[in-house]
C-alpha cells in the first residue's frame, strides 16, 4: 500500500496553454468541437471516453465511464442497456453530469443537463453499425445484475449466437441510446501555480452566457 506522503507529494505543473473568455467560441458546442478535434488530432487513447454521473430518486449518486458516440447542437449521445443501473437512475431522475478528461492536454470539460432517450431509428442505426460480436453481447448481458460466475455470461452469448446464426441480429428491446441535453458547460485548462482557467457557459432561456470561474 502506498505511503500517504507519497500521494501528498504528487504534483504536476500545468503550463501548456491558456483559455480566455474573450477568444473562446460564442457557442459551447462550437468550443467543444474545437477541443474534441484537438483531442482526436493528438491521438489520445479513447478521446471519446466520457465519465457520466447519475442519481437515483433517493439521491444516491453513481458514476462510470461510457463512450460518446455522436454529438451535435442537440446534445451528446451514448448507448447502453436501459435496464442497467444508469438506465434505472435515468428513469427515476433524467438528469446527468458528464466529464471528458484529456490529461495529456491538461484539459477537461464538464457538462450537466437533462437526459432523454434517442429515437428508435437512431438506436437502430447505431446498433447496425456495431460488430456482430457486440450486437450479441447486448443480448447476452443483463447489465448490472448479479452473475453466479462468468460461465453464465458465456453460455448466454453462445445461446444467442446460435439463435441468430445466419440472421440479422435485431435491436434488443432493452438497449438503445440516451442524449444528454446540456444546460451548462465548463471548460477547464490547467495553468501554472494552480491558477487554472475555468470558462463556464450557462443557458438562460435560449442564450448562452459566458463567465470565468475562480480555480
Amino acid at each position: 500500500m502506498s505511503n500517504i506522503h507519497e500521494i501528498e507529494d504528487l504534483r504536476k505543473k500545468y503550463s501548456l496553454i491558456e483559455l480566455n473568455e474573450k477568444t473562446v467560441g460564442k457557442d459551447p458546442f462550437e468550443q467543444f468541437d474545437i477541443w474534441f478535434k484537438d483531442a482526436l488530432n493528438s491521438r489520445l487513447p479513447e478521446p471519446n471516453a466520457m465519465i457520466i454521473s447519475t442519481t437515483s430518486r433517493a439521491g444516491m449518486p453513481s458514476v462510470r465511464t461510457v463512450l460518446l458516440k455522436s454529438y451535435d447542437n442537440r446534445g451528446f449521445v451514448f448507448f447502453t442497456n436501459y435496464e442497467s443501473k444508469k438506465g434505472k437512475d435515468l428513469g427515476e431522475n433524467p438528469k446527468a453530469a458528464i466529464l471528458f478528461l484529456w490529461k495529456e492536454m491538461e484539459r477537461q470539460i464538464r457538462i450537466i443537463g437533462r437526459v432523454e432517450k434517442t429515437t428508435q431509428k437512431e438506436s437502430e442505426l447505431y446498433f447496425r453499425s456495431r460488430p456482430k460480436e457486440s450486437q450479441l453481447g447486448a443480448w447476452a448481458s443483463k447489465q448490472s445484475t448479479v452473475l453466479p460466475d462468468r460461465n453464465q455470461l458465456t453460455e448466454n452469448y453462445e445461446k444467442y449466437r446460435k439463435q441468430f446464426e445466419g440472421k440479422e441480429i435485431p435491436l434488443p428491446p432493452h438497449w438503445g441510446g440516451y442524449r444528454v441535453i446540456p444546460t451548462e458547460f465548463e471548460f477547464w485548462q490547467g495553468r501554472v501555480n494552480r491558477l487554472h482557467d475555468r470558462i463556464c457557459y450557462s443557458k438562460e432561456r435560449n442564450s448562452w452566457y459566458i463567465s470565468r470561474l475562480s480555480p
